[in-house]
């Protein structure tokens, strides 16, 4: 098998989303000064890599502590607009700029998780319906097409949650010799 990292590394001054806090990495312990290294972290809880919960944009709808850990992880498959049927019962990722054309497609799959380039229509009524949303994601182009693989997207256990940065990983069984 192999482990396939779909996440962007965080670094000081990264790029954000327009409006969104900074991104700021600082080093507040040293192993001169301390005999330990320590980071301090601010930035905003839909930085690099990310999972979006209902809350992000419908207020009074789930928040990341309360949806269940099933709900970030599980048989996936990375699917095209112009493919006759897409799989139910898994995540759906896009490796193209997808927008609300394909929501009517979504909500009858109703599949746990949907990620790629997502517009921001698309991500509200995604979100709207129940369906947690992935942003930020890199080298959805390696995954093999036509074939599941297990994604894993765990967030931060943040209190009222409406988002959380990610290790985005893809699990992919390899082919046999």
């Amino acid at each position: 098998m192999r482990v396939i990292d779909l996440s962007l590394p965080i670094a000081d001054g990264m790029p954000v989303y327009p409006g969104d806090p900074e991104v700021k990495v600082k080093v507040a312990h040293t192993y001169e000064c301390h005999t330990w290294e320590l980071r301090q972290l601010s930035m905003g809880s839909h930085t690099g890599t990310h999972v979006d919960a209902p809350s992000h944009m419908h207020p009074g709808a789930a928040t990341l502590d309360e949806l269940p850990l099933e709900r970030f992880f599980g048989a996936s498959r990375v699917v095209r607009l112009e493919d006759p049927a897409w799989p139910a019962g898994r995540g759906l990722f896009f490796a193209e700029s997808v927008g609300l054309e394909i929501l009517d497609r979504l909500a009858v799959l109703r599949p746990p998780f949907v990620g790629g380039e997502l517009s921001e229509q698309l991500e509200r009524a995604l979100l709207g319906i129940g369906i947690v949303t992935y942003t930020g994601l890199q080298g959805l182009d390696r995954l093999p097409d036509g074939t599941d693989f297990m994604f894993y997207g765990f967030p931060l256990r943040i209190v009222s949650g409406d988002g959380s940065p990610v290790r985005a990983v893809a699990v992919v069984e390899d082919e046999p010799a």
